[in-house]
């Protein structure tokens, strides 16, 4: 049950999109379960396509899961779709997202500037002391 933390149950990550699938046909395909409160469909930074995902949130839980349990498997343009709860946004980030914490090389590099700081601290205090 612990990695069922952090699901968002209104979110549905929907993957398998073909690459004619825009954000108007994923909510088409969608709507029929319920209201959709938002659809996003990350594009590539380089080519300024979607990468064959998306997300819908629906205002309501029991709409979402309708939603997954009809649409899993389900056919879109040819491809077979993946639908499953979201996960917490792992390349924006905010307060539930991954990129909200600090990564393990921003904690070490911050680790290693305080031993510095204190070994300069300690150094200029010892040569002060001793008459430098």
């Amino acid at each position: 049950m612990a990695m069922m933390q952090g699901v968002q149950k209104n979110t549905l990550y929907v993957g398998g999109l073909a690459e004619e699938v825009n954000e108007s046909i994923l909510h088409a395909a969608f709507i029929p379960f319920g209201d959709i409160k938002d659809v996003k469909t990350p594009l590539d930074q380089a080519t300024q396509k979607h990468r064959s995902f998306g997300f819908v949130t629906f205002l309501e839980r029991e709409d979402a899961s309708a939603a997954m349990d009809n649409m899993d498997g389900a056919e879109l343009y040819g491809r077979v779709l993946t639908v499953n709860y979201a996960l917490p946004e792992k390349i924006k980030g905010g307060e539930q997202g991954w990129a909200a914490q600090p990564s393990k090389s921003l904690i070490l590099y911050s680790i290693f500037v305080f031993i510095y700081v204190l070994y300069c601290v300690l150094i200029l205090s010892l040569s002060l002391w001793l008459g430098f």
